[in-house]
């Protein structure tokens, strides 16, 4: 059930063949062949829960005879399911009573019942005693909620296993929690997180079953470039050994990285496009997508700024490769934003920076925190009085 090296869990490979079906900028004949994947991954399975779902979604067709004979596969095998409990438990040790309650929560995930999988995965812990296993259905938990995207099971699985770490448990396991709690983290914008948990698993990495390890450094860069300053970026990043080895294999990554270290802005430019696609099919970081492009933008233009102290606009389409009018929008709205600080002199043509002094923005935060704090203290003072 778990993933082997280098390959994934299919449930999340049916998970994200699923996502693509649904999204509008996919083909219709890649769809084609993702809805004969879906459906052959469904049969072989016996996925009947699953599969009621996509005929109510008009995902598939019913198909009633089918829908049948799913259904009497699925009660012989709980019922051989049941007999190997019975017998384990009435015959053999602990060990083999819960491989067997293992078993049946294993099937439950691979025919993707959901709820009966977590209520039996709950069975099969009051039968395991070593925290390493324990582990293990924690992760088969994992799996089950980043399959639907359910950031609240994710969540409460991610609290308990670092529960589980503080009675013991191994590095590796430890290892592929990060790698769980950093795409959790990449899953719910908190992207600073997610690059420094997937840059603690790189050289480390063993979690095959979440996705291939080319997918993992296309998260750690693409999370990275956002979340690390210049300097770290270069240690961490763009000389990272296991990084340097990969990202070659990956369209676009390698220019969009190296170009925007090197201030190579129009390259940089013509690689982020080339990645736009790949950022918006990803199932986990659709939902981000604009969110994504801003910040992104956002530190190329920041760290171009930062060379000078004014520059003509002019000057700064031409090393990005666009219009004078696409620069001038674009800044208007991240400046506006408070993302940029700097200004626009429209009659001259002219960016004007104004960097921001540490020490006067502490002094100014001081100030009103003090302001807050005197106005609390009156109104107190008179509830006293009163």
């Amino acid at each position: 059930m778990e993933g082997e090296e280098g390959s994934q869990q299919p449930q999340l490979v049916l998970a994200d063949k699923l996502f693509l079906l649904r999204q509008p900028d996919v083909q219709d004949i890649d769809k084609v062949r993702y809805k004969e994947d879906v459906f052959t991954h469904v049969k072989e399975n016996d996925m009947v829960p699953l599969y009621e779902t996509l005929v109510a979604d008009s995902v598939l067709d019913l198909d009633r005879a089918l829908l049948d004979s799913m259904r009497a596969k699925i009660d012989d095998e709980l019922t051989k399911l049941d007999e190997k409990i019975a017998d384990a438990e009435e015959n053999l040790g602990e060990s083999e009573v819960r491989e067997a309650h293992l078993a049946k929560s294993l099937f439950f995930i691979r025919i993707m019942d959901k709820e009966k999988a977590l209520e039996h995965l709950k069975v099969t812990e009051t039968k395991t005693v070593a925290v390493g296993q324990k582990m293990d259905l924690v992760f088969y938990t994992l799996q089950l909620g980043f399959f639907d995207m359910d950031f609240d099971l994710i969540s409460k699985s991610i609290d308990k296993a670092k529960n589980l770490f503080e009675e013991g448990g191994d590095w590796e396991r430890k290892n592929r929690l990060k790698v769980y709690e950093g795409l959790y983290c990449m899953s719910t914008r908190n992207f600073k997180k997610a690059a420094k948990l997937f840059l603690d698993s790189i050289s480390t990495f063993t979690t095959y079953e979440l996705f291939p390890y080319d997918t993992f450094i296309f998260y750690t860069v693409l999370t990275s470039i956002i979340s690390l300053d210049r300097v770290s970026l270069k240690q961490k990043v763009v000389d990272a050994p296991e990084i340097l080895t990969v990202i070659g294999k990956i369209p676009y990554l390698s220019e969009f990285l190296n170009s925007l270290y090197d201030c190579q802005y129009k390259s940089f430019f013509s690689a982020f496009a080339g990645l736009t696609e790949q950022i918006k099919l990803d199932r986990y970081l659709h939902p981000h997508f604009r969110y994504y492009m801003r910040e992104v933008r956002t530190v190329v233009y920041s760290q171009f700024l930062e060379s000078y102290k004014s520059v003509t606009i002019e000057a700064m389409a031409k090393a990005f490769g666009v219009t004078v009018d696409f620069i001038d929008v674009e800044l208007s709205r991240f400046i506006a934003a408070g993302k940029l600080h700097c200004k626009i002199d429209k009659v001259a043509g002219v960016l004007e920076t104004n960097r921001p002094d540490a020490k006067n923005a502490l002094y100014q935060a001081t100030i009103k925190q003090g302001d807050f704090l005197l106005n609390r203290i009156q109104k107190l003072s008179r509830v006293i009085d009163l």
